[in-house]
């Protein structure tokens, strides 16, 4: 096998959530993972609009599609408002629990 070449390709995530369902998961374990990180959530719910349709969710928002990408992009620091804007367009709600 010398001199072979191991062919990756990126992952992307966005193209594994196809259910609201699996978008839901999704971010979930991304703020259980990412313990809460503001930026961690903000590309999460960024992969999650990609997978739905940025245009959509522009739309749905009446944000402009450039700027939600820039926002939930890993150098974004959206506001609450926009975060909530795109949890409700994505068809997702966010609620709080008690944690240990």
């Amino acid at each position: 096998m010398k001199g072979r070449k191991t062919k990756t390709i990126p992952w992307d995530s966005a193209e594994h959530l196809k259910t609201k369902e699996d978008m839901a998961l999704y971010l979930e374990a991304m703020i259980e993972e990412s313990g809460g990180d503001p930026a961690a959530i903000a590309v999460a719910l960024g992969n999650i609009a990609r997978a739905k349709g940025m245009t959509e969710i522009a739309r749905k928002t009446g944000l402009a599609r450039e700027n939600l990408y820039k926002a939930l992009s890993p150098e974004g620091n959206p506001e609450f408002a926009t975060v909530i804007k795109v949890a409700k367009a994505l068809g997702l709600k966010l609620h709080i629990t008690a944690g240990v």
